[in-house]
Protein backbone atom coordinates (compact mmCIF):
# COMPACT_ATOMS: atom_id res chain seq x y z
CA UNK A 1 0.00 0.00 0.00
CA UNK A 2 1.39 3.37 -1.02
CA UNK A 3 2.19 5.91 1.69
CA UNK A 4 0.39 9.27 1.50
CA UNK A 5 2.44 12.18 0.19
CA UNK A 6 4.77 13.91 2.63
CA UNK A 7 2.60 17.02 2.57
CA UNK A 8 -0.38 14.98 3.83
CA UNK A 9 1.71 13.37 6.57
CA UNK A 10 2.96 16.77 7.65
CA UNK A 11 -0.56 18.12 7.85
CA UNK A 12 -1.66 15.16 9.95
CA UNK A 13 1.29 15.61 12.31
CA UNK A 14 0.58 19.30 12.55
CA UNK A 15 -3.07 18.63 13.38
CA UNK A 16 -2.03 16.18 16.13
CA UNK A 17 0.47 18.67 17.48
CA UNK A 18 -2.11 21.46 17.41
CA UNK A 19 -4.63 19.26 19.20
CA UNK A 20 -2.12 18.31 21.93
CA UNK A 21 -1.00 21.90 22.31
CA UNK A 22 -4.61 23.11 22.58
CA UNK A 23 -5.35 20.41 25.16
CA UNK A 24 -2.32 21.39 27.21
CA UNK A 25 -3.24 25.07 27.06
CA UNK A 26 -6.84 24.27 28.05
CA UNK A 27 -5.70 22.13 30.99
CA UNK A 28 -3.24 24.83 32.01
CA UNK A 29 -5.98 27.46 32.02
CA UNK A 30 -8.26 25.21 34.08
CA UNK A 31 -5.42 24.56 36.55
CA UNK A 32 -4.59 28.27 36.78
CA UNK A 33 -8.24 29.21 37.40
CA UNK A 34 -8.48 26.55 40.09
CA UNK A 35 -5.25 27.76 41.65
CA UNK A 36 -6.54 31.34 41.85
CA UNK A 37 -9.74 30.02 43.46
CA UNK A 38 -7.69 27.98 45.94
CA UNK A 39 -5.60 30.98 46.98
CA UNK A 40 -8.79 32.95 47.59
CA UNK A 41 -10.24 29.98 49.54
CA UNK A 42 -7.31 29.92 51.98
CA UNK A 43 -8.62 31.48 55.22
CA UNK A 44 -7.22 34.89 56.05
CA UNK A 45 -8.70 35.14 59.55
CA UNK A 46 -10.15 32.96 62.30
CA UNK A 47 -13.89 33.44 61.84
CA UNK A 48 -15.10 31.76 65.02
CA UNK A 49 -12.81 32.40 67.95
CA UNK A 50 -15.11 31.71 70.89
CA UNK A 51 -17.28 28.72 70.00
CA UNK A 52 -16.73 25.81 72.35
CA UNK A 53 -16.30 22.33 70.88
CA UNK A 54 -15.90 18.85 72.35
CA UNK A 55 -12.27 18.66 71.22
CA UNK A 56 -9.43 20.67 69.78
CA UNK A 57 -7.44 18.82 67.12
CA UNK A 58 -3.93 19.96 66.22
CA UNK A 59 -2.24 18.59 63.11
CA UNK A 60 1.52 18.47 63.70
CA UNK A 61 3.80 20.33 61.35
CA UNK A 62 4.74 23.53 63.12
CA UNK A 63 5.34 24.75 66.67
CA UNK A 64 2.82 27.58 66.21
CA UNK A 65 0.07 24.97 65.80
CA UNK A 66 0.95 23.35 69.11
CA UNK A 67 1.17 26.69 70.87
CA UNK A 68 -2.22 27.74 69.54
CA UNK A 69 -3.82 24.44 70.48
CA UNK A 70 -2.46 24.69 74.00
CA UNK A 71 -3.70 28.28 74.27
CA UNK A 72 -7.20 27.26 73.16
CA UNK A 73 -7.25 24.44 75.71
CA UNK A 74 -6.22 26.82 78.49
CA UNK A 75 -9.03 29.15 77.42
CA UNK A 76 -11.46 26.31 78.06
CA UNK A 77 -12.73 26.03 74.49
CA UNK A 78 -12.73 22.21 74.70
CA UNK A 79 -12.36 19.41 77.22
CA UNK A 80 -9.65 17.59 75.27
CA UNK A 81 -6.74 18.46 73.03
CA UNK A 82 -5.90 15.78 70.47
CA UNK A 83 -2.58 16.05 68.63
CA UNK A 84 -2.50 13.95 65.49
CA UNK A 85 0.62 12.63 63.82
CA UNK A 86 3.02 12.84 66.76
CA UNK A 87 6.35 11.08 66.43
CA UNK A 88 7.15 9.87 69.91
CA UNK A 89 9.49 12.28 71.66
CA UNK A 90 9.25 15.01 69.04
CA UNK A 91 7.57 18.31 69.99
CA UNK A 92 5.94 16.72 73.02
CA UNK A 93 8.43 18.22 75.49
CA UNK A 94 7.55 21.70 74.26
CA UNK A 95 3.85 20.93 74.66
CA UNK A 96 4.36 19.76 78.25
CA UNK A 97 6.54 22.68 79.26
CA UNK A 98 5.45 23.64 82.78
CA UNK A 99 6.38 27.23 82.23
CA UNK A 100 3.92 27.66 79.39
CA UNK A 101 0.74 26.20 80.88
CA UNK A 102 -0.72 24.42 83.87
CA UNK A 103 0.89 20.93 83.91
CA UNK A 104 -2.24 19.48 85.54
CA UNK A 105 -4.37 20.67 82.65
CA UNK A 106 -1.89 19.24 80.14
CA UNK A 107 -1.66 15.91 81.98
CA UNK A 108 -5.41 15.37 82.14
CA UNK A 109 -6.58 16.73 78.85
CA UNK A 110 -4.09 15.98 76.09
CA UNK A 111 -4.13 12.84 73.91
CA UNK A 112 -1.48 12.06 71.32
CA UNK A 113 -2.01 10.10 68.11
CA UNK A 114 1.09 8.36 66.77
CA UNK A 115 -0.05 6.82 63.49
CA UNK A 116 -0.82 9.56 60.96
CA UNK A 117 1.86 10.38 58.42
CA UNK A 118 -0.20 12.61 56.12
CA UNK A 119 -3.41 14.60 56.08
CA UNK A 120 -5.59 11.62 55.18
CA UNK A 121 -3.97 9.75 58.07
CA UNK A 122 -4.71 12.69 60.37
CA UNK A 123 -8.37 12.49 59.41
CA UNK A 124 -8.58 8.71 59.94
CA UNK A 125 -6.72 8.85 63.24
CA UNK A 126 -8.89 11.71 64.49
CA UNK A 127 -12.15 10.10 63.31
CA UNK A 128 -11.40 6.88 65.20
CA UNK A 129 -10.63 8.83 68.38
CA UNK A 130 -13.65 11.15 68.02
CA UNK A 131 -16.12 8.30 67.58
CA UNK A 132 -14.51 6.34 70.41
CA UNK A 133 -15.03 9.33 72.70
CA UNK A 134 -18.54 10.00 71.40
CA UNK A 135 -17.64 13.58 70.48
CA UNK A 136 -19.77 15.56 68.05
CA UNK A 137 -17.71 18.69 67.40
CA UNK A 138 -14.07 19.67 67.00
CA UNK A 139 -11.91 22.69 66.31
CA UNK A 140 -9.14 21.89 63.84
CA UNK A 141 -5.85 23.78 64.16
CA UNK A 142 -3.45 23.77 61.23
CA UNK A 143 -1.69 26.21 58.91
CA UNK A 144 -3.95 28.43 56.80
CA UNK A 145 -2.61 27.09 53.48
CA UNK A 146 -3.22 23.53 54.72
CA UNK A 147 -6.74 24.17 56.01
CA UNK A 148 -8.75 23.58 52.78
CA UNK A 149 -7.36 20.07 52.29
CA UNK A 150 -7.68 19.29 55.99
CA UNK A 151 -11.35 20.27 55.99
CA UNK A 152 -11.91 18.23 52.84
CA UNK A 153 -10.46 15.08 54.41
CA UNK A 154 -12.05 15.56 57.84
CA UNK A 155 -15.53 16.27 56.48
CA UNK A 156 -15.26 13.26 54.18
CA UNK A 157 -14.67 10.92 57.12
CA UNK A 158 -16.79 12.72 59.74
CA UNK A 159 -19.83 14.12 57.94
CA UNK A 160 -21.85 14.09 61.16
CA UNK A 161 -19.28 16.02 63.19
CA UNK A 162 -19.33 19.82 63.43
CA UNK A 163 -15.91 21.12 62.42
CA UNK A 164 -14.68 24.61 63.26
CA UNK A 165 -11.66 25.82 61.29
CA UNK A 166 -8.95 27.53 63.31
CA UNK A 167 -6.04 28.40 61.01
CA UNK A 168 -2.67 29.63 62.15
CA UNK A 169 -0.62 31.95 59.98
CA UNK A 170 3.05 31.05 59.49
CA UNK A 171 5.20 34.14 58.99
CA UNK A 172 7.19 32.51 56.20
CA UNK A 173 4.16 31.80 53.99
CA UNK A 174 2.89 34.85 52.14
CA UNK A 175 -0.68 34.46 50.92
CA UNK A 176 -1.67 38.00 49.97
CA UNK A 177 1.32 38.63 47.68
CA UNK A 178 2.19 35.04 46.88
CA UNK A 179 3.38 35.84 43.33
CA UNK A 180 6.26 37.88 44.77
CA UNK A 181 7.60 34.97 46.82
CA UNK A 182 8.67 31.86 44.87
CA UNK A 183 8.80 29.70 48.00
CA UNK A 184 5.24 30.58 48.97
CA UNK A 185 4.05 30.12 45.39
CA UNK A 186 5.58 26.64 45.19
CA UNK A 187 4.12 25.64 48.56
CA UNK A 188 0.61 26.83 47.72
CA UNK A 189 0.77 25.19 44.28
CA UNK A 190 1.81 21.92 45.89
CA UNK A 191 -1.07 22.13 48.37
CA UNK A 192 -3.48 22.91 45.55
CA UNK A 193 -2.33 19.85 43.59
CA UNK A 194 -2.80 17.68 46.68
CA UNK A 195 -6.24 19.20 47.21
CA UNK A 196 -7.26 18.34 43.64
CA UNK A 197 -6.00 14.78 44.04
CA UNK A 198 -7.82 14.36 47.36
CA UNK A 199 -11.03 15.73 45.84
CA UNK A 200 -10.86 13.28 42.95
CA UNK A 201 -10.05 10.37 45.25
CA UNK A 202 -12.90 11.17 47.64
CA UNK A 203 -15.31 11.55 44.72
CA UNK A 204 -14.27 8.12 43.47
CA UNK A 205 -14.66 6.63 46.95
CA UNK A 206 -18.16 8.08 47.18
CA UNK A 207 -19.17 5.94 44.21
CA UNK A 208 -18.17 2.76 46.05
CA UNK A 209 -20.28 0.98 48.71
CA UNK A 210 -19.39 2.66 52.03
CA UNK A 211 -16.53 4.28 50.17
CA UNK A 212 -17.02 7.60 51.90
CA UNK A 213 -16.60 5.75 55.22
CA UNK A 214 -19.63 7.38 56.81
CA UNK A 215 -19.84 4.23 58.91
CA UNK A 216 -16.40 4.92 60.41
CA UNK A 217 -16.56 4.39 64.14
CA UNK A 218 -14.23 3.27 66.91
CA UNK A 219 -11.69 0.42 66.91
CA UNK A 220 -13.58 -1.09 69.82
CA UNK A 221 -15.76 -3.17 67.57
CA UNK A 222 -18.54 -0.99 66.20
CA UNK A 223 -17.12 -0.51 62.73
CA UNK A 224 -19.44 -1.74 60.02
CA UNK A 225 -16.24 -2.35 58.08
CA UNK A 226 -13.01 -1.23 59.70
CA UNK A 227 -10.56 0.29 57.20
CA UNK A 228 -7.16 -1.33 56.95
CA UNK A 229 -5.35 1.90 57.83
CA UNK A 230 -7.43 2.66 60.94
CA UNK A 231 -5.27 2.89 64.09
CA UNK A 232 -5.61 0.64 67.12
CA UNK A 233 -6.22 1.94 70.62
CA UNK A 234 -2.56 1.26 71.43
CA UNK A 235 -1.64 3.96 68.92
CA UNK A 236 -3.07 6.62 71.23
CA UNK A 237 -1.51 7.85 74.44
CA UNK A 238 -2.14 10.43 77.11
CA UNK A 239 0.41 13.19 77.39
CA UNK A 240 1.89 11.69 80.53
CA UNK A 241 2.86 8.57 78.60
CA UNK A 242 0.12 6.26 79.82
CA UNK A 243 -2.20 4.45 77.45
CA UNK A 244 -5.73 5.54 76.78
CA UNK A 245 -8.10 4.46 79.51
CA UNK A 246 -10.96 2.16 78.62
Amino acid sequence: MNKPPLSVQHRRRFRRFRFLLSALIFCGLIWAAGFIWYVDYIPKTVDNTNQRTDAIVVLTGGSERLSEGRRLLVRGLADKLFISGVYRGVEVDELLSVGKSDPRLIACCVVLGHVAENTRGNAIETAVWMYEEGYKSLRIVTANYHMPRSLLEFKSLMPDVEIVAHPVFPDNVKIDNWWRFPGSTALIASEYNKYVFASLRNTLLNWLPNGDRQALRSPGGVFDEQPDDAPDLDDYSASNGTGKDG
